[in-house]
């Protein structure tokens, strides 16, 4: 497990294993999830936007909820969003989304996705064995196949009376005919039904005799489907993982970018009013895929309206009832415990004796939030990532101290560089052109925050010219910029 851990936090990503061992903080957002656990798994459902830049630990935060709600009987299915895979689509994008989703099925004993066959078979035996213990019949007897197909009609036409619940019904029988039968080809059809990878309605209605298939129009109504159907069958429910919400707002298209936040209101509707059970919704993204009334979630009022904080949370008195979560800044005591525990986890995989001292670990700490603009533009991928990068080379380069590699780069610069990478500045970047002055620099030339910002240098000249720029009004130049920025996301 140490392995996967310290690939994954070198590399960036989030791990799958082993979150346990390194989640510090986040403990008021992890309370308000597993609350909406509880409700969804008394029939309930949720919905919730985790915002926070990159690398604040959004994904790291789906990820966990996600390992947590399979160990307590949760199905889950997480998918990440791209220019092909989005919520709706001309091109079969929401399918896609789908088709990612349940590729990704999870539950407990089979966390790594795949889990669809494992969950039908589970369903099955687990109604044979319920039929000979309650009636005492033989594995052979062939009272058993009639009353485990008694079961299955019963579940099957509870579902009938839900959007699109006969066809999936009439699927379930088919698949559950191909087990009775040993007939291979038949339960690979069903799959195949149920994971929307038939293309047309006539080769479904070859194979199955099933007039429909799933496509970019109702695949979310499959999805409450799927919902209810593992919610009869034993397990808490389903819950949704939809990451990287921003490749919506980088949709340059506006036709194409309303499209996708209407369904996204859909699902915030149903999982609001009562008209989805035991389904939980979670997606994650960034600030500006929220809020930027232009191009964001923000830009469709029917959303606005419903996603907007209220008056009174305001800063001091933060809830964590309404739908979106944004993540903060760790405190520093948070992320002193997580060097701690990145330390001796790196000492452990490597097998030796961890030698750097809390005192060292509080250097290192101030030193990373002593960067320029730190409170507001540090994350916790950073951290890790630097102090990832400080223990391997102290491990490969045992003759340079920790005082040495600490000092090899002064905090300011550091910032400075990494500050060129912030999405409104990029533009500056590829250009080689100042914003404010229209100076043109040499390629590769590492600008300054005096030449970045004007006049203005420092994290007061960088929020108060954000702030100008939130506040100038729309004009054709300006959406050009907008655009370019999105599409290539810089």
């Amino acid at each position: 497990m140490t392995t996967a851990l310290i690939h994954s936090l070198t590399a960036g990503v989030v791990p799958r294993i082993g979150l346990e061992h390194i989640a510090v903080g986040r403990k008021p957002e992890v309370e308000a999830i597993l609350k909406d656990l509880a409700n969804i798994g008394e029939g309930g459902a949720a919905f919730r936007i985790i915002t926070g830049r990159y690398g604040s630990g959004k994904s790291f935060l789906l990820q966990m909820i996600r390992n947590y709600a399979m160990d307590r009987g949760f199905v889950v299915a997480d998918a990440d969003l791209s220019p092909e895979r989005r919520l709706v689509g001309t091109k079969g994008q929401g399918l896609a989304t789908y088709r990612e989703l349940m590729t990704h099925l999870s539950m407990r004993t089979k966390p790594d996705g795949g889990a669809l066959e494992t969950i039908l078979q589970r369903w099955i035996a687990s109604l044979q064995q319920g039929a000979m213990t309650e009636l005492g019949l033989a594995l052979q007897d062939p009272m058993l196949e009639l009353e485990v197909e008694r079961r299955i009609v019963s579940v099957t036409n509870t579902m009938q009376n839900m959007v699109h619940g006969f066809d999936f019904a009439r699927v379930l029988s088919v698949y559950w005919r191909g087990y009775k039968l040993g007939e291979e080809d038949m339960k690979q059809a069903a799959l195949r039904w149920l994971r929307g990878e038939y293309a047309t309605k006539t080769e479904a209605k070859q194979a199955l005799s099933v007039g429909v298939i799933i496509d970019d129009d109702n695949w979310y109504d499959y999805m409450k489907l799927w919902a209810e159907f593992v919610s009869m069958i034993g397990y808490q429910g389903l819950l949704l993982f939809i990451d990287e919400g921003v490749n919506l707002y980088k949709i340059t298209n506006r036709i194409s970018r309303t499209s996708n936040y209407e369904k996204l209101l859909t699902m915030f509707n149903d999982t609001m009013q009562g008209k989805a059970e035991h389904l939980g919704i979670y997606m994650g993204g960034t600030p500006q895929f929220v809020e930027d009334e232009r191009r964001g979630l923000f830009s469709y009022e029917a959303l606005r309206s419903r996603l907007v904080q209220g008056r009174y949370a305001v800063e001091g008195y933060r809830n964590y009832t309404g739908p979106i979560l944004k993540l903060a800044m760790l405190s520093h005591e948070e992320i002193l415990i997580l060097l701690q525990r990145l330390r001796d986890i790196h000492a452990m995989h490597e097998g030796y004796e961890a030698s750097l001292t809390d005192e060292q670990l509080v250097a290192f700490m101030q030193n990373a939030v002593g960067m320029l603009g730190a409170d507001e533009w540090l994350t916790p991928r950073e951290v890790i990532r630097d102090f990832m990068d400080l223990l391997h080379t102290l491990r490969e380069h045992p003759e340079t101290t920790f005082e040495q590699l600490l000092s090899s780069q002064p905090p300011a610069q550091r910032m400075v560089e990494d500050d060129l990478f912030t999405r409104t500045d990029a533009l500056d970047v590829a250009t080689g052109e100042t914003r404010e002055t229209g100076e043109t620099r040499e390629a590769g030339e590492v600008p300054t925050a005096e030449n970045l910002y004007g006049n203005e240098s420092g994290a007061k000249g960088i929020g108060e010219r954000r702030t100008r720029h939130e506040g100038e009004k729309e004009h054709s130049e300006r959406d050009d910029v907008d655009d370019f920025l999105a599409e290539f996301e810089l």
